[in-house]
């Protein structure tokens, strides 16, 4: 298990959200943190203390000249997600993504639309996609959502359906909406789901709000699923010590 850092932009600035109150457009959203540093400062950070494969994502329009220079600060070291698609995914890796994430594009009217899934491979080649299956609950399971997380789709967070689209792209990326930027605790049931299904490298986030958490993910998910933490950390003005979940280490790797 590792720890995947973050950085989350909205009008090219760095900030932590609630996940569940974003509209459609990202135009609006609860907002935990917001600061007038630069974007590639944390990548910088991020680099120094070797924390590969987090992410950059943009909530709507107006991101992308932050999110290139995050991505340059630190060439290879970061995923990149927000509005990709087959034509400007390339732009992403270009400017130092390692991969790029994919949620919205590939569903269509609820459902996954397996052409475009297959262009996206075609076009950048399956070890640089991460497909972003986020989620909120919806009876007795996990069900992915789209659109900056407001619409519900007909795929749930299943052993089958983790098994059929792994075929598909190198990671997945899987928030747990319902509680993600409210540090009220992770999803554990979610966690443990993935943990025991899924057949590629997984991040989950969500819901974090110590460093026990990282234990306790580590647990549940079997050593096999790596968590973000974003609002809880002190450098987005959370009480957790950035520099301790830094050096966190999963006795797993001992």
């Amino acid at each position: 298990m590792r720890f995947r850092p973050c950085i989350d932009l909205k009008n090219g600035k760095v900030v932590q959200i609630v996940g569940g109150s974003l509209t459609i457009d990202g135009s609006s959203a609860l907002t935990n943190f917001e600061t007038e540093d630069k974007p590639a400062e944390f990548a910088k950070l991020y680099q120094k203390d070797a924390l590969l494969g987090g992410h950059v994502i943009a909530l709507g329009p107006g991101n992308e000249k932050a999110a290139t220079e995050a991505l340059g600060a630190f060439p290879g070291g970061m995923h990149y997600g927000g509005g990709v698609k087959p034509e400007n995914a390339s732009t992403f890796l270009d400017a130092g993504a390692s991969h790029v994430i994919v949620t919205s594009y590939v569903f269509s009217e609820g459902r996954v639309d397996f052409d475009r899934l297959k262009l996206l491979v075609k076009g950048i080649g399956r070890d640089r996609l991460v497909l972003d299956l986020s989620c909120r609950r919806k009876g007795d399971g996990y069900w992915v959502v789209t659109d900056r997380w407001t619409r519900y789709t007909e795929l749930e967070v299943s052993a089958e359906n983790l098994s059929k689209l792994s075929k598909y792209c190198d990671e997945f990326l899987i928030h747990g909406v319902d509680v993600e930027g409210k540090m009220s605790g992770i999803e554990g049931e979610l966690v443990s789901l993935l943990g025991e299904y899924s057949p590629i490298p997984v991040t989950y986030a969500g819901g974090a709000s110590s460093i026990e958490d990282l234990d306790r993910v580590d647990q549940l998910g079997q050593g096999k699923v790596d968590l973000t933490i974003g609002s809880a950390l002190d450098i987005f003005g959370g009480s957790v010590s950035y520099g301790k979940v830094a050096s966190w280490v999963s006795p797993r790797r001992t």
